[in-house]
């Protein structure tokens, strides 16, 4: 009778432990080909790709049910899931903008369907805003209206300034003279046009006319400066040119000291020069007279002020020689009273 081979076939746990050593002896194969593995890197090696035998095996309808992480390429990188939005074309992309829609409202139209330059409330071709500088305005100053009062003699003076235009350029007429005894004696009568060259600074040209009572005129062309200076000096700085070779120079300045909001102090100083004699008029050559006074006044309103004051006038070289000659004072202290009147 033959024996029987022995069967390789074992149950239980010896055919367990059967398995555990072949699995071993395969993963040691594996790192006997692979001199890296073992060595992690900081990272968990991926599992080895499958055969590709066993995939071109694989029914691809079972991997729709796998889940989308366990889906590797060859490389090892996650393959995209099989649902994944096609690749956006930015060509379709529309951006905002564009053609308005039919029945959208016309945005040069106002609410309601009203539009600009037509029907009831129509504002009409001419322009509605005018800024403050494109207006014309009108003013007149009357500086001086006084009764003056010196050595028992009475006069009357006077001095104003009117102007037309807008910020930039005005007609301006200066007016100033002494009347007595029921004549004008001198008067001075300039129209000038004024143009604004620096904040609160107009240039200013044009004529200048003096005449009165038994005095031959005379005739000159202006051109000066009037404006505000620093520290609230008003300042009228005017050079002349006249017939004959005459020339002559006039400076002004005034300044206003607030006592109160309506009681106002008010020193002026005015003077005059002239490049030639002139006896038929009494005038001199050099510094010919000036002027140097105090008013002090009280505003009611701003456009009607009193005022009481005292100047001294004073004659200078040829022409206080002229003076006297003619049997006159070369100066005299004047007490004057008036009112200032602007509108």
């Amino acid at each position: 009778m033959m024996q029987r081979e022995p069967s390789i076939l074992m149950h239980g746990p010896r055919q367990t432990l059967l398995a555990a050593a072949l699995a071993l002896g395969a993963m040691g194969a594996a790192f006997a080909q692979d001199p890296h593995a073992g060595h992690a890197h900081g990272q968990a090696q991926p599992a080895a790709p499958a055969a590709p035998a066993t995939m071109q095996g694989m029914d691809h309808s079972q991997m729709q049910g796998m889940d989308q992480q366990e889906i590797q390429t060859m490389d090892g990188a996650n393959a995209p899931p099989q649902d994944a939005a096609p690749p956006m074309d930015h060509g379709d992309m529309k951006m905002q903008g564009g053609s308005a829609p039919p029945d959208a409202r016309d945005p040069h139209a106002y609410s309601g369907g009203y539009q600009l330059g037509v029907g009831q409330y129509a504002l009409g071709d001419k322009r509605q805003l005018v800024m403050a500088d494109e207006h014309l305005f009108a003013s007149v100053l009357v500086d001086r209206l006084e009764w003056a009062h010196a050595d028992g003699n009475n006069a009357a003076a006077y001095e104003a300034q009117a102007w037309f235009g807008n910020s930039y350029d005005k007609l301006v007429v200066k007016a100033e003279g002494e009347a007595a005894h029921g004549k004008l004696h001198e008067a001075r009568t300039e129209l000038l046009w004024g143009h604004a060259v620096a904040s609160y600074w107009d240039t200013q040209l044009g004529l200048r006319n003096d005449t009165g009572s038994g005095r031959p005129g005379r005739n000159w062309l202006a051109f000066g400066v009037q404006g505000l200076a620093p520290y609230w000096f008003e300042v009228d700085a005017t050079a002349y040119v006249g017939t004959s070779g005459r020339t002559a120079l006039r400076l002004s300045a005034e300044y206003e000291l607030l006592l109160t909001q309506r009681l106002i102090l008010q020193p002026r100083i005015e003077a005059n020069l002239y490049g030639k004699n002139d006896p038929e008029v009494g005038i001199g050559s050099g510094l010919s007279n000036g002027t140097v006074g105090l008013r002090l006044r009280y505003e009611f309103s701003r456009q009607f002020a009193p005022y009481i004051g005292v100047e001294r006038y004073q004659t200078f070289g040829n022409t206080a020689d002229m003076v006297r000659t003619a049997g006159g004072k070369a100066g005299e202290t004047r007490f004057v009273a008036g009112v200032r009147v602007w509108f």
